[in-house]
């Protein structure tokens, strides 16, 4: 079986509801050559009923069950058992647009020299997140990187050491890394990856509140 273009890896933990939504945005995707892997952090929830189910009804699914261990490694797991030519991420509690992957796909196909494309995100919720270099202070998500707007050519994965293992910020560490590397980056400004953070689950609110 020829490998896929994309590999989206999602993790979750104990967010059966709103990783049905999410994962709705990505069915109804315009591009379809795609295989998506769902790392379950260790859920108590019907996330394993639902995800067992999705994976017998269309095949571009895989699911796998660890030990809770947080969201940097759980994407790790599913970046080792992926095989498309480029990964990107989806976040339980987010999603996407429905041409979001059609539009990358046809930015990296015209341009195959890109490691590394990101960029192109629209906010639901607050559009303040705490700093990584100070989590006592507030900064705009215009001026950060999102994460979930990776897309990132899995060869070059590994040689970067893979995910790094932070409670909060991985994605901003794997950006200077990428930048370090003298990779081909390029950003994108398409609103496709809807960021929500209108709800309690979210992880960067969550670490606000505890910390401040």
């Amino acid at each position: 079986m020829e490998n896929p273009f994309f590999s989206i890896v999602i993790a979750t933990y104990n967010r059966f509801e709103l990783l049905q939504r999410a994962i709705s945005s990505l069915i109804n995707q315009k591009e379809k050559d795609w295989e998506s892997i769902i790392v379950d952090d260790g859920s108590k929830d019907d996330t394993y009923a639902y995800s067992i189910s999705l994976c017998r009804k269309d095949n571009r699914f895989k699911y796998v069950y660890i030990q809770n261990q947080g969201p940097a490694f759980a994407r790790e797991v599913g970046i080792n058992i992926s095989r498309g030519k480029y990964i990107t991420f989806l976040d339980s509690d987010d999603e996407y647009e429905e041409e979001h992957l059609s539009l990358r796909k046809r930015i990296l196909i015209e341009n195959p020299f890109i490691d590394f494309l990101y960029g192109g995100f629209k906010v639901i919720g607050s559009k303040f997140v705490p700093d990584i270099h100070n989590p006592q202070k507030l900064i705009s998500l215009d001026e950060c990187v999102v994460g979930g707007t990776f897309f990132i050519r899995r060869t070059i994965i590994p040689k970067l050491g893979g995910i790094p293992k932070l409670e909060y910020g991985e994605d901003v560490k794997l950006y200077e890394l990428v930048k370090k590397s003298g990779l081909i980056v390029k950003k994108v400004e398409f609103p496709t990856y809807i960021y929500h953070r209108e709800h309690e689950v979210s992880r960067t609110k969550k670490i606000y509140d505890e910390k401040g």
